[in-house]
């Protein structure tokens, strides 16, 4: 299985790891337009979604309940 990680450098020496990992084939650079690419059936999801629950907002819940939910006990 393949992990994709997304790397933003906050300090000067930390660009040197970067390219000693990317010489030795450890890392791949991407172009900032594929790294966030975002599947068109997901926005088409998200869309809808978001048009059921403007027209339903009895349906939704509060993040406090979320928490429930998710994290029972």
């Amino acid at each position: 299985m393949q992990s994709i990680y997304h790397i933003r450098i906050k300090e000067e020496y930390a660009a040197a790891i970067i390219e000693d990992l990317k010489k030795k084939d450890g890392v791949e650079f991407l172009p900032a337009d594929e790294a966030f690419d975002v599947p068109q059936w997901q926005k088409d999801e998200v869309l809808k979604r978001k048009k059921y629950y403007k027209e339903h907002p009895e349906e939704l819940i509060s993040w406090e309940e979320s928490e429930k939910v998710l994290n029972p006990g």
